[in-house]
């Protein structure tokens, strides 16, 4: 049997896959992963995934944390967070409890911020009602328990004159 010889492991568990790998299939590990290559399916982990700026990745990711440089399209769902950096171009539903994400990023989606605690199952299908929780609603009736529409909520500018 051939080993792939773009990838290194080390004794943690941190393992690189390089941008010539090319994998179709489920990925679950242990520790940390960097990923550089092209993926299509899914990936399981409890750990860190480090998506690179070359990585071209079409999965369904349910991680402990995820920081994408690179480009993800699918479902996304964090236990602990999902950092969007540099130029990642990311076309994703995402559920954390929390959200880092850098200028320049380009973010197409749903993003489902929760506590720890309440994080959900993402959704199946074409219907986001299984995002919601606690009666709160479905795609077509946005309003939370306070009666605030989601699909109409405007960013104020904070004020820091009193700081």
């Amino acid at each position: 049997m051939r080993e792939y010889q773009g990838g290194s492991a080390d004794a943690s568990g941190n393992a690189t896959f390089g941008p010539g790998l090319v994998f179709e299939g489920k990925l679950s590990f242990q520790g940390q992963v960097r990923f550089d290559g092209t993926f299509t399916g899914e990936i399981t982990t409890d750990d860190l995934l480090i998506i690179g700026e070359t990585a071209k990745v079409s999965a369904d990711i349910t991680c402990g944390s995820v920081v994408i440089n690179g480009e993800v399209n699918g479902k996304i769902k964090a236990r602990d967070s999902v950092e969007l950096r540099g130029h990642a171009r990311v076309k994703a539903d995402i559920v954390t409890p929390s959200l880092v994400m850098d200028k320049g990023v380009v973010f197409d989606g749903y993003c489902n911020m929760m506590d720890k605690r309440d994080v959900v199952s993402l959704p199946t299908g074409e219907g986001r009602k299984s995002w919601q929780s606690g009666g709160r609603g479905n795609k077509h009736d946005r309003r939370n328990r306070d009666g605030i529409n989601r699909d109409v909520i405007e960013a104020q500018p904070a004020d820091l004159s009193a700081q």
